[in-house]
């Protein structure tokens, strides 16, 4: 399984695959799509989008971030998403989820804002984007989770391992934390938490 967490939920799979690109280091212009779950500043950041989009890069969002990435870049290589549907781009299969908060109000079920469950050779990615528990999804079923620690807009650590324990992915990978929101020791107290059968995967 090839993938990364860059910084934050700045993720990429496959080397090309990106998805809420965001302090990107170096500039690669590789990115064969990029995948955006909502459009807060440390999800949608057109400028780091700039250093890994080319002109064949295909965008996937909500739509009040495709309309600005048609905008700022008229391409029409993009995709409309919404929960709870299946979607292909470039051969790759996904399928979305609600992303939202229960008892916070960051982020409002009503904005159709999504996480994302991809599938690469045969294996099940999810990233969730900024989320609490939620009945959308505590659904998923996937080989790798990319799931928010950091508390305050998210799942905190604790929250976090009590949902993957309930997914039970093969690997758990711990976002959205030491950075914008929550420290480093998040990392290692979700780690802590997790049903040991897991995997954990901490890359900052």
């Amino acid at each position: 399984m090839n993938f990364k967490v860059l910084t934050h939920s700045s993720i990429v799979l496959d080397d090309n695959i990106y998805i809420d690109p965001f302090e990107i280091q170096n500039e690669t212009h590789n990115a064969k799509v990029v995948f955006i779950t909502h459009s807060h500043y440390d999800h949608f950041s057109l400028e780091d989008i700039n250093k890994v989009k080319n002109e064949n890069t295909w965008f996937v969002s909500t739509k009040e971030v495709i309309d600005e990435i048609i905008k700022n870049y008229n391409t029409n290589n993009v995709i409309i998403v919404e929960p709870n549907k299946t979607y292909e781009v470039c051969e790759i299969s996904f399928f979305t989820f609600g992303a939202y908060n229960v008892n916070k109000k960051f982020h409002p079920k009503q904005n159709n804002w999504v996480g994302y469950n991809i599938n690469l050779e045969n294996k099940n990615y999810a990233i969730l984007g900024d989320t609490d528990e939620n009945e959308d999804n505590l659904k998923i079923k996937c080989d790798v989770l990319f799931v928010p620690v950091g508390g305050t807009f998210t799942m905190n650590a604790v929250e976090a391992a009590n949902f993957t324990n309930k997914i039970k992915p093969k690997i758990a990978v711990p976002t959205h934390y030491g950075t914008v929101v929550g420290s480093l020791q998040d990392a290692d107290i979700f780690k802590e938490k997790l049903n040991k059968e897991i995997e954990c995967k901490v890359f900052f």
